[in-house]
């Protein structure tokens, strides 16, 4: 998911620090970023709420970011 990088990127965040942010595995992380492996719907709630974006947003359903909050 490019979004996830995007994100990922913008906060200045490692994938090791995102694994630790979602609690799964580094190895996951870096399947759903890079979109190897469907992103489960909990770790798509957990980085809505610290990026403070929708789901929708992360899921490329809207192209621009609206605040979750």
């Amino acid at each position: 998911m490019l979004r996830l990088r995007d994100l990922r990127e913008d906060h200045d965040l490692t994938q090791a620090q995102c694994a630790e942010i979602a609690n799964i595995s580094k190895n996951s992380y870096i399947r759903y970023e890079n979109g190897e492996r469907a992103t489960p719907h909990d770790v798509i709630i957990v980085f809505s709420k610290y990026y403070n974006v929708t789901a929708d947003y992360i899921l490329g359903l809207i192209k621009e970011p609206r605040p979750l909050f």
